[in-house]
């Protein structure tokens, strides 16, 4: 039998040693997300049509496809030929994805595409870690892309008063603070009633202007899916040129790639 002070004693260790397990199992779990690459979404621009085997089109696609493997972050590749031979392709990865990382999400967004979306000229896929984007069109290079946007959302409701003012306000937050990495990027987290929120917001390199274009991208994002985030305990919406997270728990870093 054991002593008040000996079953006290044990309770303080058990009591520390639980809080040190969740903290551990948070940084794992957390190191795990920034290491996971799932498959979020696609779509088949299939207005653009499909290329025929061995035409000039799939050379020019091969060809800028291959040179793009060698860059990292955010590339915009497109061949100086006119239609209905042009392409253009775009990547990016998220704004912590970098080196060997966003390498392998390269390599796993085209191939993908392929899959899915096999012989169109026009298709994009979301990826945790990256966007790719072709398309047979003039370049859009600095220009918001309103289409092709697409929201996933927890079903699961946070009971929050005002969340939708809260977010928006939070989301400029964060859009203030792109500006700061290469790779228009940015997170964090902030108190929402007794919940802490963590946020990650990003925009598509080269945008002009910066900011304005950068925020307005946003602000049109969260406004046209409002329905399907407003009140959810997490949420992300996807679109070619901006794209935004929430979610109850930490699931990327603060920290973008090298400048």
């Amino acid at each position: 039998m054991y002593s008040s002070s000996s079953v006290a004693t044990r309770f303080v260790l058990i009591s520390i040693l639980a809080v040190v397990a969740t903290q551990l199992l948070l940084m794992r779990t957390v190191s795990s997300l920034n290491m996971t690459n799932a498959y979020l979404n696609h779509k088949c621009l299939v207005s653009q049509g499909k290329y025929k085997p061995g035409s000039s089109y799939e050379e020019n696609l091969t060809l800028i496809i291959r040179i793009i493997a060698s860059e990292d972050g955010f590339v915009h590749g497109y061949s100086n030929f006119e239609d209905p031979e042009l392409v253009s392709v775009t990547f990016q990865c998220r704004g912590d994805s970098f080196g060997s990382k966003c390498r392998s999400c390269y390599a796993t967004a085209v191939a993908g595409l392929r899959r899915r979306c096999p012989r169109y000229k026009g298709g994009i896929i979301w990826y945790d870690q990256c966007v790719l984007e072709i398309i047979s069109t003039n370049n859009t290079e600095g220009k918001i892309n309103k289409d092709n946007k697409v929201c996933m959302s927890n079903p699961k409701k946070m009971n929050v008063d005002s969340f939708r003012e809260k977010w928006m306000t939070f989301l400029d937050n964060l859009v203030g603070r792109t500006f700061k990495s290469r790779y228009m990027y940015a997170a964090g987290d902030t108190t929402f009633g007794t919940k802490k929120l963590y946020g990650m917001v990003q925009c598509r390199i080269g945008l002009e202007p910066v900011y304005k274009s950068c925020q307005q991208c946003l602000r049109n994002l969260a406004m046209q899916f409002q329905d399907c985030w407003n009140g959810k305990q997490g949420a992300r919406v996807l679109g070619t040129s901006c794209n935004f997270r929430f979610e109850l728990y930490p699931f990327v870093s603060n920290k973008s790639g090298p400048n």
